[in-house]
Order: C-alpha cells, then structure tokens, then sequence
C-alpha cells in the first residue's frame, strides 16, 4: 500500500476536485427545496453522490489482479492461507473508505444543500462509508474471479451494471416487471440509494403537504420516496447501513473462497516436440554446414563498428543531491570507453551489476531516449547516422517484448514484411523466413502462440530465440544482444548460445552482454570488453583458446592471484578485478589498462577501423523506412488482426457481455419502448440509453487499456528498430477495434431494440444503430488515447473514471441541461455521452406527439416534454450526429499524437 501510495493519493485528489464540481453544479442557490418539482436535482446530486463514492473504489480491481500472480505463487508454496492475504487488505482499507467518504461529505453536504442537520449529516457519511467498503470487496472479489485484467475488467462492469440499473433510480421499482423484481431487493445499490434519499427526503424541510392527488402520500418528501418506489420510513436507513454491511461482509468471505480454490487462468507452457537426439545433431551440423558454405539467402554488407572515447551523462537524481550532498549536475555512467565490434567476431561485453554494459550497449545502439551522450561513434570508417543504422542493426532485448496473440512464424513474417527492402519478392522473403527459423531452430514451434512471460506461451529460451530470429529477419549486419543467457538453465543457455554462434558463422558482427557466464558460455566467444562499477573498460581484446590472453594479461598484473586449475576464467577474472581486490591492491584496473601495450593495440585498431575502406561508401538509404506508409498500414493492420483474432479474453468476453448485457436491459425494460403515459416512463427509457451507453461504453473503455497498454511495450521496440512510422500503427489499432465495435453494436442494437419495442422503422432503428455506434467508438478510442497520454496502465484507468464522472455528471440524465447552473452549461456541450443521449431520445420519441402525465403539471405531448425538460429538438439530429464524427477524430488524433511524440520508456 505504502508503494502505490501515488495511486491513493490521486485518487483522493480525484475525488475532491469531483466533490468540488459536483457542489457547485448543484449549488445550494439553485437547489430549492420543499416541492415537488425540487426532488430532481436533489435525486440526481444523491445519485451522482452515491456513483463517485462507489466508482472511486474501481482502482482495487486493478491493483488486487496486479497482485495475484504472487498470490499464487505463495499460496501453492504454503506461505500462508488465503484469509491472510484477504483479511489485511480488508483493514487496511477501512481508513481509505473513512477519508474519501469525509472528504466527499464535507465538501458537498452544506454547499448542496442537504438537510440542515448535524445528525443527518453524519447518517450520510456513515452511508457512504459502508458504501465505500462494500464496492471495494466487490471489487476485489470481481479481480479474484477474473484472474486476468480483461475478464476482470469485463464481470466487474456487468456486476456494477446489473446492481447499477436495479438500484432504484434508472428504473423505479414500481416498473421492474414482477420476473425481475428479486434483482432490485439483491441490489447493493438499491440499499445505498434507499439510504441517502430517506436520510433526505424525510427531513422536516420535505414536510409539505402533498400538492398531487394521483399519489397516496402525506407529504412532499414521502410523494418523491414513493415515485421512485422507495421506502418511506426513517427506520429503513439503518436496515440499509446494516445490508450494505452485510454486503461488505460477503463479498469478503467470497474474495477468500475465490483466492483459496481458483487457479490462475491458461497457466501453461509451450511444449516442444520431442526429437530424436541423433536427429538433433544431424539438423544442427547440416544447418551450421549450410549456412557457412553457402550464406544466407539475402546476401548482407558486413559491418564494424568502433567507438572511441565514449562518455555518457544523465541529470543527477535529486535525492543523491539531497542525501550525499553532491554538488554536480550531472551524472557519468560511461567514461573513455573505447573498442570495436568486428564481423565474424562475437564479442562479449562483462562486468558486475552497475557497470554499465547495458547502457553501452543502448548508446551504441542509438536506443537512449535521456541523458548526454560524447566521443566518436562510427559504422566501417563512417560517422554513425542513427537513422540508416537501424536499418543494418538488430537489438535483441533482454525482456524478449513480443505481440502476444500471435504464432511464432507471423511474429517473423511481420518483422521481415517491414524491414526488408522492398525490392524483395514476397517468394525470397518467404525463403528468408523459412532459413532463419532453421538457423534459430525455431521450425518446431513456428504455429505456436507466443503469449505472455511468465503466463503462457513460449518458455524462457524459446522467447529468446524468437528475439534472435524476430532481428535476423531484418538481415542485419551488426546484431546486440543484452543478456541473452539471463534466466536460462545450462541446457537452455547452451540452445540460446548455439543460435547465437549460428549467427555469428554467418558472417555477421555480434555483440552480447554477459553477466556471469559459465565456462562454457565464457569459451564460445571470440573477444573481450570488460567493464567495472562506474563504467569503465578494465581489457579489451581478444579472449585466446581457454582463455589464454586474458589470463595471462591479468596474471601479469602484480599482486593478483592465479586462476586455479579448472577455475571458470570468468569468475575468476571479476574476482580478481573487483573493488575490494583494487582497495586490498592499492590499484585501478582501469587505469593499468590505459597504460597498457593491450590498450595501445586496441586504439590501433579502432583507428583502422574508423577508416573507410577506398572506395567504400557510406550508408544511403532513400527513404526512412523500408517500406512505403500504405504497406505499414497493411502489415500493422495485419497483425493487429490476428492478434485480436487469437484473443478470445479480449473479443469473445467482449461479445459476450454484449450479449448478455442486452438480453438482462431487455428484460428489465421489456416492452417498454413506446410505454410513455407519465413522466417516469420517459425517465425509465431514457435510464435505459444512459445505462447502456454509460457500462457498456465504459466496458469498451477500460477492456481495451489492458490491450493497448501491452501493445505499447510492443511498439516501442518496433519502433526504436525503425520498422515503421507510428502514425500507421495508430491506424492499424483504430481500424481494428472500429471493425470489432462495429460487431459488437449490431449484436446490442438488435436485442435491445426487439425487446424494449422501439417503433421498427428504418429511419429511426439506423438512427439508433449509428448512435450506439459512435459512441461505442468513441468510448473505445478515448480508452486508447489514455494510454498513449499515460505512463502506466494504473493511471490510466484511474484518469479514465474521473473523466467519465464528468461525462456521467453532464450527460443531461442526472440533471437536465435546462436546470445546470449557467456557469456549467457549456461543459454539457463538452460531454460526449449527453450528445448520443440527446440523438438516442430524440430520435425515437422526437416525433411522439402522444401525452404523457407530469408531476404537478398539465399533461402535455412527449415531444413537447423532451424538449421543455430535456432541451432535445428533432431538427438538430444532423449536427448531433456530426459531433459524434467529431469526437471520434478528436480521441484518434489525440492517440496518434500521443503514440508518435510521447515516450514513457525510459532508457
């Protein structure tokens, strides 16, 4: 909890900005009391109330799935039973609940206008309290159940929806058909709302007579209780406080039964076929034979790479500032590094943790996004240009970031699609593939998912060589390759490392970081650069048989002790040039080198190398990327489809709560499309819109972070390798959810139009689809443009819901746009959902010239109704459904923008 601090202290932020709008949207010189015609702003402040106080608890879903993997991992190891887990979250959650819900009271209760009561004031917070506590165990129990962010995600929502609409103020109680009914009495929320209204409206200030003979009730309050099918006793509040307890009660002994019985989702690894040894050899020795004796398919320009003083910078952390009292500004990780990486030559970078070889790797690499970067960079006698050099270059990661819903063979084909020349046939593209699956010993699992690290999918070493492959495909000339042995038994490291002398064989320039490696792994390579703490080179060269030259270089050196017989020269030679050898010494490997003759051979080389070679020329390519913008639409758009296909927890839920969500509003509001005889008919159609638009829209929204948020990794390295531009990859995602959303809205528009009864007429079933529509893409694409604007995914979820609370509060369901303060009634117009509110109503009842019954009113026309009391007017369709154009842009630009100019991969 102390290390999310950032998240709890956001979200109180979040909801006291909230609790400030909300007051002064309701401010309590609007908000007179004591008529009927009051009770709508006071339901709606209630409900909005009651909505913030319960969605600022959806952080917990996220948070409790982020956990869970380490749960498991614990609970299978008997750590400790699953109640012990539970149980202090529960706690600790408890203060949270307290200081949010104060927050919100104290804020909105007075400023309101609530009842003028210390007593009731209290009633109320202690409401929202249990409210809190009950929707965080909720919460969690739905992370429990899910397992996985997007199933999570999808049974939160629809758990929230179902108890959202049967709570009591989207549908009266009165109009839940007799088959739905136990829903409403099973409703958290009905017992959260029933609370804070009877708090309310049983206060003497409600004590009016009652003006409306239609209703059997003493008094104003008791006449707003009963229209809403409330109860109207003040005893029930504490049967309400004491169900909403009872709730919390339950959904924590769930969350502990879900944890102790339920096993994480697809826990499985890849299995790879088993061979024949004898088989294995005769493949490996015919692959080695093939690729020495005839090269690869795609002849490559062998490249060197020499770097000469090299020192790298970043901005001295505050807190080293702070805390050791240094006074620089900055802060050097590479000092006078100097070397050069050959072709044939698999070179190995080595040093302790905190040396710098990984940030050697990534300045040489031009894959630094911060920090000061000097000395001499050049690409066989050429100043290096980072542009031309991504396209020669490869740089296997040591995380092995890969699109997880794709086969192994497409992940290739994709890689090769976009950085090969596109002067290639597709056919010696294909050929390319096929050889460099063979050289990487990849042909076993080319149809095999490669899913998630740790979760499912390919195992450690298979990611590795798929990392490998994923860079060769690209034919480069000069290959990084960071840890490729990290995490690997001996057997897998041994594999990996078989790949990677494959690679070198091919006449290509290799280097690799190492952090300690095995003997074996040691002898495999054919030079050295060895780094210590603080970024300096301590032996450049070439390693000799058994190591032979750098032995005899370090033994040379006085008072360092000798390798013992069958020592592992790696271990070895970074115990003898530690930093407690150099105290115990009186010495500075770093500095016996740069006196060396080793060290004057090393700038002798480096001095050839960064000549050009006569008649040489430097690197030139015409365009920056290989392939032309209209085949990285293709290629992104591509693999965005077979990543969505192969994703059935993203695409099939998706369905699925579409689906179901639509058959649950189309019982509840069954056949009531064209009830409208009084005002809560209306109301209760208009609940319908909202509900649906608001749950399943923010279904869409939250579903689709998770996804995004993981492609993002994705793309930052296909990026940094120069495969495309982001502006096609932006298209390739838009393009495809645009094509899922467009699905997902026949399959709702058909079930809930049939069921409610809306009248079957082309023009207005279009209206509706094209609405629901829009605004499914726009909710979606608003979830995308989160991520791209974010660092993480936790804050984009959290920035989701506070933006959605104003798109709630002004969507004209709460409060109508006719009764919003002046000085907010321009944000309506900023409310995406109060515009596809305003196209659903006022398409379908627009034209509706029968009467409807308005409280304490004459009976007018339902057309005259929406457009008194809502603001809604047929004429203005056109332009409604214009802005919803509008938006959908706006939320696509914005993500464009944030994927091609914001990074938060820090490097």
């Amino acid at each position: 909890m102390k290390r999310n601090a950032f998240l709890y202290i956001f979200k109180t932020f979040q909801i006291t900005i909230m609790s400030i709008i909300t007051f002064t949207v309701f401010f309590r010189t609007e908000m007179k009391s004591g008529r009927l015609e009051d009770g709508g702003k006071f339901f709606g402040a209630l409900f909005f109330s009651l909505l913030n106080v319960m969605f600022n608890g959806a952080v917990e879903l996220a948070l409790t799935v982020k956990r869970l993997p380490v749960f498991f991992k614990q609970r299978d190891s008997l750590f400790y039973p699953s109640w012990a887990f539970a149980i202090p979250i529960w706690i600790m959650r408890i203060p949270i609940s307290f200081t949010e819900s104060l927050i919100w009271v104290v804020l909105t209760y007075y400023t309101i206008g609530f009842a003028p009561s210390a007593s009731r004031f209290f009633k109320q917070l202690l409401a929202y309290i249990v409210l809190h506590q009950m929707a965080s165990a909720l919460y969690r129990l739905m992370a429990a159940i899910g397992r996985t962010q997007v199933i999570a995600n999808a049974l939160g929502t629809f758990m929230l929806l179902v108890v959202f609409v049967l709570g009591g103020f989207i549908v009266a109680k009165d109009d839940i058909e007799p088959w739905m009914i136990w829903g409403y009495y099973v409703s958290p929320m009905m017992y959260g709302q029933n609370a804070i209204a009877i708090n309310e409206f049983l206060d003497d200030r409600w004590s009016t007579p009652n003006p409306d003979p239609r209703i059997n009730e003493t008094t104003v309050g008791k006449v707003l209780l009963k229209s809403k099918g409330m109860f109207t006793t003040d005893y029930m509040y504490w049967v309400c406080v004491i169900a909403l307890f009872g709730f919390s009660l339950l959904f924590n002994l769930l969350f502990v039964l879900a944890l102790s019985y339920l096993n994480p989702l697809r826990d499985s690894k890849t299995v790879v076929p088993t061979e024949d040894e004898q088989n294995k050899k005769h493949q490996e020795t015919d692959t080695e034979m093939a690729a020495r004796k005839k090269g690869m398919v795609l002849p490559f320009q062998p490249l060197s790479l020499a770097f000469d003083h090299v020192n790298y910078y970043v901005d001295m952390p505050a807190e080293m500032k702070k805390t050791q009292g240094i006074e620089e500004n900055r802060l050097q990780l590479l000092q006078d590094v100097s070397g050069t990486f050959r072709p044939g030559i698999l070179t190995a970078l080595v040093g302790i943790s905190g040396a710098g070889k990984t940030t050697l790797m990534d300045v040489l690499a031009g894959r630094k996004t911060s920090g000061y970067v000097g000395g001499n960079i050049s690409i066989s006698g050429y100043p290096k240009n980072q542009e031309t050099f991504t396209r020669v270059s490869g740089y296997c990661e040591q995380n092995d970031i890969h699109s997880p819903h794709v086969t192994v063979y497409e992940s290739l084909v994709y890689s090769a699609w976009l950085r090969l020349s596109p002067d290639i046939t597709t056919e010696t593209r294909q050929m390319f593939v096929e050889e460099v699956m063979d050289l990487v010993e990849l042909n076993p699992l080319r149809n095999a998912i490669v899913g998630l690290p740790g979760v499912d999918g390919l195992s450690t070493e298979q990611r590795k060589r798929l990392t490998i492959a994923v860079e060769l495909v690209a034919n480069p000339s000069i290959i990084f390759m960071d840890e490729p042995t990290s995490g690997l038994d001996a057997r897998a490291a041994a594999i990996v490392m078989r790949t990677v002398r494959n690679t070198v064989d091919t006449g290509r320039t290799v280097v690799c970081t190492i952090h300690q490696p095995s003997i074996d792994i040691f002898e495999a390579f054919d030079e050295l650069l060895l780094m210590k703490r603080g970024g300096q080179v301590t032996y450049t060269g070439p390693l000799g048989h058994q190591s032979n030259h750098l032995i005899e270089y370090f033994e040379s050196i006085p008072g360092v002790n000798k390798i013992k017989q069958g020592q592992n020269p790696a271990t070895w030679m970074l115990e003898v040039t530690s930093s407690a050898v150099e105290t115990q010494l009186g010495v500075d490997f770093a500095e016996i080198y740069a006196n060396s003759d080793l060290y004057k051979q090393s700038q002798e080389l480096i001095e050839v190398v960064s000549t050009p070679i006569p008649g040489s020329k430097d690197l030139y390519f015409p365009t920056k990327y290989s392939q032309s913008f209209w085949t990285q639409c293709m290629a992104c758009f591509w693999k965005q489809h077979w990543s969505y296909w192969r994703h059935p927890q993203y695409n099939v839920v998706r369905f699925f709560m579409t689906t179901i969500i639509g058959i649950l509003f189309g019982v509840i509001f069954w056949d009531k499309g064209q009830k409208t005889e009084k005002q809560q008919d209306v109301m209760n159609l208009m609940g319908a819109m909202y509900a649906a638009v608001l749950f399943l829209g923010g279904t869409n929204t939250s579903t689709v972070q998770s996804v995004v948020s993981i492609e993002r990794t994705v793309f930052y390295r296909e990026k940094a390798a120069g495969m495309y531009s982001p502006i096609p990859y932006a298209f390739a995602q838009v393009a495809i959810e645009v094509v899922y959303v467009g699905i997902q809205t026949i399959i709702y528009s058909l079930l809930i139009y049939s069921m409610i009864g809306f009248q079957w007429s082309a023009d207005k079933f279009l209206w509706f689809y094209f609405y629901m529509f829009m605004s499914f893409v726009y909710f979606t694409l608003y979830g995308m443009m989160l991520v791209a604007l974010t660092p993480n995914y936790q804050i984009a979820a959290i920035s989701m819901t506070f933006f959605l609370n104003f798109w709630n509060l002004f969507s004209g369901f709460l409060i109508p746009r006719t009764q919003i303060p002046i000085w907010w009634r321009w944000y309506y117009w900023g409310s995406p959902v109060a515009w596809t509110l305003y196209g659903l109503i006022t398409s379908q009842l627009g034209q509706n010239e029968s009467l409807v019954e308005v409280l304490d009113q004459n009976s007018i026309t339902v057309k005259e109704f929406i457009k008194e009391f809502l603001g809604f007017e047929y004429d203005f369709l056109g332009y409604v459904a214009f802005v919803h154009v509008c938006w959908a842009v706006l939320f696509c630009v914005v993500f464009a923008y944030g994927i091609k100019f914001l990074n938060f991969q820090r490097r």
